[in-house]
């Protein structure tokens, strides 16, 4: 679907940050409903986002997209849920005044390829020869091979406006592409059975993380923006857990877009996952045409 474009001038930096809300940004404790969204919205404030990917925006549909406006109201951004069979689906809210309006929107099959579903947003930038198109991630929890094949799909949905810039963030629900151990004392034992390869239990070994969906994608042409940056500095600080046990929230750049990278952060939000952001200079991209000579 494509609408109007506004040229934005001389942009050339972005943030673009990922946050799961936890519920919709509710939290149910003994029967008590505490409204947890204020909390966020000042965290996502803080770090004002030009690309926002946030998942479980469950319940913002309801009531007139009451929970959606209000979001854009905070914000001042304009979102968009996408479909979800689950219910907890993702939202992309983008800032109009700085990335234009968007020229591209495309949801298909994402119902049944997905647990949670997905969107990809894209956008026409004029410091860039192709769309930059974004998705926000959220794999099912419960299977490795499941969660392979549907970051697959995602990996090839953003990819299908053909220009090679693309921008994935989320809750992958998995173990990083490579980093520190997770902390297994804390993990739960259904995710110990999810996130870790599967051993005799008649005979056990030592545990060891399934980083199986981490490869698929990153076979696919996508980096790791924490990892890629750690492997530059050495600075474990960009290796922060951001869920209990380990690091399974992701920002993920194209290879064209690696270069562009100049920054990384993780936010204490409130939530059950801790915010990150990237900062991109799109002036550092590593092609100025087209990045790819096919389609």
């Amino acid at each position: 679907m494509a609408l109007e474009h506004e040229p934005q001038g001389a942009l050339v930096q972005i943030t673009v940050m990922s946050q799961n809300l936890g519920r919709g940004g509710w939290k149910h404790t003994d029967g008590a409903i505490e409204d947890r969204w204020p909390q966020l919205a000042a965290a996502i404030n803080a770090v004002r986002p030009d690309i926002l990917l946030g998942q479980e925006a469950e319940g913002w549909s309801a009531d007139g997209h009451a929970r959606l406006t209000r979001a854009e109201y905070d914000l001042d951004m304009d979102g968009l849920l996408a479909p979800s069979p689950s219910g907890l689906g993702p939202v992309t809210l983008y800032r109009r005044d700085t990335m234009g309006r968007r020229t591209y929107l495309n949801h298909d099959f994402s119902a049944h390829e997905t647990h949670h579903g997905f969107e990809a947003v894209g956008w026409n930038l004029p410091c860039l020869p192709a769309p930059l198109v974004a998705g926000s991630v959220h794999l099912t929890p419960y299977d490795p091979v499941r969660a392979a094949s549907e970051v697959s799909f995602m990996g090839s949905r953003v990819h299908r406006t053909g220009g090679g810039f693309a921008i994935l963030g989320g809750d992958f629900n998995f173990p990083p592409v490579a980093g520190p151990e997770p902390a297994y004392e804390r993990m739960r034992p259904y995710n110990r059975g999810s996130r870790l390869i599967v051993i005799d239990p008649e005979n056990p070994g030592p545990p060891a993380p399934d980083r199986s969906v981490a490869w698929r994608i990153a076979a696919k042409g996508f980096t790791d923006v924490s990892w890629h940056l750690y492997k530059e500095s050495g600075d474990v600080n960009l290796l922060t857990r951001t869920g209990r046990d380990d690091r399974i929230d992701w920002i993920l750049v194209s290879d064209p877009l690696v270069p562009c990278i100049t920054d990384y952060g993780v936010s204490d939000t409130g939530s059950d996952h801790r915010g990150i952001w990237v900062k991109l200079d799109l002036t550092k991209i590593s092609t100025t045409s087209d990045a790819w000579s096919y389609r």
